[in-house]
């Protein structure tokens, strides 16, 4: 209850929500991905590398909010996220989230997949054809390596995306 009571005061005394929710959809970075054995190392890894990088990283391996089913609190967190980071390497559940972030909010979506450009979901070229928020894939062969171009080939362009969508508001 003491957050809820928190988030309340937050609320009512509005001038400093602003400065939060500015806070916050300027550093949070929401992870998606499989969280079976092997993918979920990945995704630590991406964690641990955007907050070394002075990001908060978001990895919905929590359980839901009873009030809200998988795919709401999933579009919740992507409304408080400055970007997302999409691995589509088992992309079973991630197919289902994304076209929904994609079509309802306005965040840019980094996909990522470890292997070669024939396995891309034809899912994610449609959206990408049809909504810009949507970047070119990064193909990485093995955690490594994909840690090595976090700078240049997903934060960076994420980045940019974030900006360019900010002044449009």
């Amino acid at each position: 209850y003491l957050e809820v009571a928190q988030f309340i005061y937050l609320i009512l005394n509005n001038k400093k929500i602003r400065l939060v929710i500015d806070n916050v959809t300027s550093t949070a970075v929401l992870i998606l991905g499989r969280f079976k054995q092997g993918c979920k190392t990945t995704l630590d890894a991406i964690r641990n590398d955007l907050r070394a990088r002075g990001y908060c990283p978001i990895l919905f391996d929590f359980e839901k909010p009873h009030s809200r089913d998988f795919t709401e609190t999933v579009c919740t967190l992507a409304h408080l996220a400055k970007f997302v980071i999409a691995d589509f390497t088992d992309a079973r559940i991630v197919l289902e989230e994304v076209p929904h972030i994609v079509r309802t909010v306005a965040v840019p979506v980094k996909p990522i997949l470890l292997d070669s450009p024939e396995a891309e979901p034809v899912t994610l070229q449609n959206l990408r054809r049809n909504h810009l928020t949507v970047l070119p894939t990064y193909f990485y062969q093995n955690l490594d390596g994909l840690l090595a171009c976090m700078e240049e080939e997903i934060i960076r362009p994420a980045e940019a995306l974030a900006k360019e969508l900010q002044m449009r508001v």
